[in-house]
C-alpha cells in the first residue's frame, strides 16, 4: 500500500480562454483559504489589462493574486522565469497556511512547472545581440530559413513571424552545435513539487465557448481596449513582433490601428484567433491523463467536482 502523501494541497485550474476560470478560482480561494497564482503569459505584462482580462480591483479584493504585472511589455518573460517565480509564490502562500490555486491557460507554463525544463544552455546576451543585428540586416524570415537548414523540426513548429523563438533556437544551436529540438526531446524526470496537485480543466461546449469569447470581446471593446493599445503603440520601445504584442487580441488591434482592417474585420479576426487559441488549449489538455475535465454548465459534472474538491482539500 502506498504511503500517504503528506504534502499540502494545491489546485491547478486550467482550461481554454473565456471558459470561466477566474470566477471559479475566486470562489475556491474564498472557500478554501486560497491565493491565486496566475499562469498566463499576458498577465505578467504591465499596461496590458483590458485585452488580457486582467483581474480588476473587485477581484483583487476578494483574493490575493501573484505573478501579475511582473514586466514591462518590451521585456520578454520566459517559461523558466515563470517556473522560478511560481515556486517562490507557492512557498510564500504555503508559509502563511494558505493554499495555492494556479489559474490560467498558458500550457507552456504549466508544463515547465509540472514536467521541468530541458537542460538547455542559458541565454547568452552577447550572442543574442549578434542575432538581433543579423535579423535587422536580413529579416526574420531569412533567419527562419537559417533555422530550417539546421533544425527542420523546430522550423516546422516555429512560425517565421515568431522572432523570440527563432532567436532562441538559433542561439542554442550556435552555442552547442545541437538542434534545440534534440534538447527538447531528451527524456525528463518530472520534479517532485512541494505540493500535491488536483488538476482541473474547465471544458465548456464549443459553441457556448465561442459565444463567451465573442461576448467577452465586446466587453473589452466597451471598456476601452483600443485606447489601451493606442497607449502601448505610443511607447517607442514596443513593436508588433514583441512576444507581449503577439498576444491574441493585441496583435489584431495593433494591425487594425495601422489601417489593415475595418472595425468589423477586426472584430472577426479577434474572435477567430481566440477560438483558435481555445482549440489549441483544449488539444493540449486532452492529452493529460491526470486532469479532471468538467463542463461548468452541467449540474452533474459540477456535483462531481464539488465532491472531488471536498475529498482533496482537508477541512476543519
Amino acid at each position: 500500500m502506498p504511503k500517504t502523501d503528506r504534502r499540502p494541497p494545491a489546485i491547478a485550474l486550467m482550461g481554454p480562454t473565456a471558459s470561466g476560470k477566474t470566477a471559479m478560482a475566486l470562489d475556491w480561494a474564498e472557500r478554501f483559504n486560497g491565493e491565486i497564482v496566475s499562469v498566463d503569459s499576458a498577465l505578467v505584462y504591465r499596461g496590458m489589462d483590458i485585452g488580457s482580462a486582467k483581474p480588476g480591483s473587485d477581484e483583487l479584493a476578494r483574493a490575493r493574486h501573484h505573478l501579475l504585472d511582473l514586466r514591462e511589455p518590451h521585456h520578454p518573460y520566459s517559461a523558466a522565469e515563470f517556473r522560478t517565480d511560481a515556486l517562490a509564490a507557492m512557498a510564500d502562500i504555503g508559509s502563511r497556511g494558505c493554499m495555492p490555486i494556479l489559474v490560467g491557460g498558458t500550457g507552456l507554463y504549466f508544463r515547465a512547472l509540472f514536467d521541468g525544463l530541458s537542460p538547455m544552455p542559458e541565454a547568452d546576451p552577447s550572442l543574442r545581440v549578434k542575432l538581433a543585428a543579423e535579423a535587422e540586416a536580413i529579416g526574420w524570415k531569412a533567419m527562419h530559413a537559417q533555422l530550417a537548414e539546421v533544425d527542420q523540426r523546430a522550423a516546422a513548429r516555429i512560425q517565421p513571424s515568431d522572432p523570440q523563438r527563432i532567436q532562441r533556437a538559433l542561439e542554442v544551436f550556435r552555442l552547442t552545435g545541437r538542434p534545440i529540438s534534440a534538447w527538447q526531446n531528451e527524456p525528463r524526470c518530472p520534479p517532485r513539487l512541494p505540493f500535491r496537485f488536483l488538476k482541473v480543466a474547465l471544458w465548456p461546449e464549443r459553441q457556448l465557448l465561442r459565444e463567451r469569447i465573442a461576448t467577452r470581446f465586446e466587453v473589452m471593446l466597451a471598456a476601452g481596449f483600443l485606447d489601451e493599445v493606442r497607449r502601448l503603440r505610443a511607447d517607442s520601445r514596443l513593436h508588433a513582433d514583441l512576444p507581449a504584442m503577439r498576444a491574441v487580441g493585441y496583435r489584431q488591434a495593433w494591425e487594425h490601428l495601422e489601417g489593415h482592417s475595418s472595425a468589423e474585420q477586426f472584430r472577426q479576426l479577434v474572435i477567430h484567433a481566440s477560438a483558435q487559441l481555445a482549440k489549441r488549449q483544449r488539444t493540449l489538455l486532452r492529452g493529460e491523463c491526470d486532469v479532471f475535465r468538467v463542463d461548468p454548465s452541467a449540474n452533474t459534472e459540477r456535483g462531481k467536482l464539488k465532491r472531488l474538491l471536498l475529498d482533496f482539500v482537508p477541512t476543519s
